[in-house]
């Protein structure tokens, strides 16, 4: 996971060098990644599907080669459309295989509902460690070998991660939950009819919105504003180094808070956090601070999500459900991606994103206040 969520944290170094080569403009980089970010969340519900069905080790290992081959095919991509297929397509597929639904949710099953907020806190940890080294290690390939070089090394280490799968191993709790009880239509039923549900969907819509547009235009809107090349690495390296520890933070204060106050306060704190980014005079210190706070809230919502819907609704099916959620978050990773570079490219600037991100932010806070977050009765507690 750590591997995963890295490269595709780091797409954005890629931009300029990647555009600049092939004469595209950005909004063709970002449309590529505003459809993975589509795809991604669009396959999750399914890929989440196959893995309560026949374990998790299974789909992990099968979408880190995947993720290896999109990431080989979009280093060769000659045309926008090559670039869509491969970065895009490709490359969301193996996301929703290698990322938060497959992983959190055999963790739900696996480990028991007293320490699952800390599990869940832990296992984001680690994969925000695997972010915060992918920074450094991808933009010393890049200066050192070329764009072209370091994509095609980062292909072969995703597909060669995929035995790492096999310790994951929650195919015995995957067909114990198919035994007897609700089934999975019922379950997806039962969830579409709760009202929490979709405002927690739509809450999420928020998170990727915010998440999607600063780690794919950060770097190219620090350099246009004049600040060097390495002050933009320095930000998304501190980015995930504080995402180590606040998504550890946010999994502990899960088991002691409602988590969708929590969700609503994380909301609160990266709206302000980019308003005052956004019109406060730029400078490398404001960089750096922005870039902790964004950090300490970046990924928290992961476990906090994803807490609450096996709260609600239980963990049988939890990596459907999940997947079900993370529709609206990449829905919304989706429209941020590519409206940065849309609106880049007709405005020359970023303003217009950044206050769209705080009022979105906004209203993703306000919308979890209300939640209905009591188990539902037939379903075991989580």
């Amino acid at each position: 996971m750590g591997l995963a969520l890295g490269m595709r944290h780091v797409q954005g170094l890629f931009m300029l060098p990647m555009t600049s080569a092939r004469g595209w403009g950005r909004e063709e980089f970002a449309l590529a990644i505003a459809l993975q970010n589509l795809v991604w969340g669009i396959a999750q519900p399914f890929t989440g599907m196959m893995a309560d069905r026949w374990g998790s080790r299974r789909v992990l290992a099968g979408a880190c080669l995947l993720y290896g081959a999109g990431l080989y095919l979009m280093a060769h991509a000659a045309t926008g459309v090559e670039l869509a297929l491969a970065g895009g397509l490709l490359i969301g597929l193996a996301l929703s295989g290698t990322a938060f639904g497959t992983v959190y949710g055999a963790l739900s099953r696996i480990v028991p509902p007293s320490r699952r907020s800390w599990a869940l806190g832990l296992a984001g940890a680690v994969g925000g460690v695997g972010q915060f080294a992918m920074v450094p290690a991808t933009q010393g390939l890049i200066s050192a070998l070329g764009w072209l070089v370091a994509l095609v090394l980062i292909a072969f280490v995703l597909a060669f991660a995929a035995p790492l799968a096999y310790p994951l191993d929650d195919s015995a709790a995957a067909r114990n939950g198919q035994q007897g009880g609700q089934s999975m239509r019922q379950a997806i039923a039962e969830a579409l009819s709760h009202r929490g549900f979709w405002l927690l969907n739509l809450g999420f819509f928020a998170c990727g919105f915010q998440l999607a547009f600063i780690a794919g235009h950060l770097p190219a809107y620090l350099t246009d504003k004049g600040l060097s090349a390495n002050t933009g690495v320095a930000a998304l390296a501190i980015v995930a180094l504080a995402n180590v520890g606040g998504i550890y933070v946010c999994g502990e204060l899960g088991n002691v808070y409602r988590r969708k106050h929590l969700l609503a306060y994380l909301y609160l704190v990266r709206s302000a956090a980019m308003l005052l980014f956004a019109t406060l005079p730029l400078s490398v210190g404001g960089v750096y601070v922005f870039a902790f706070v964004m950090g300490a809230t970046w990924l928290g919502t992961v476990p906090l999500t994803n807490g609450l819907v096996s709260q609600v609704f239980g963990v049988r099916y939890i990596s459907t459900l999940f997947g079900l959620v993370f529709v609206g978050h990449q829905l919304g990773g989706f429209l941020g991606v590519w409206l940065g570079g849309r609106v880049f490219d007709a405005t020359g600037s970023y303003y217009i994103m950044w206050l769209a991100s705080v009022v979105i932010g906004l209203i993703a806070a306000a919308l979890h206040w209300p939640i209905d977050d009591r188990a539902i009765a037939r379903v075991q507690p989580a």
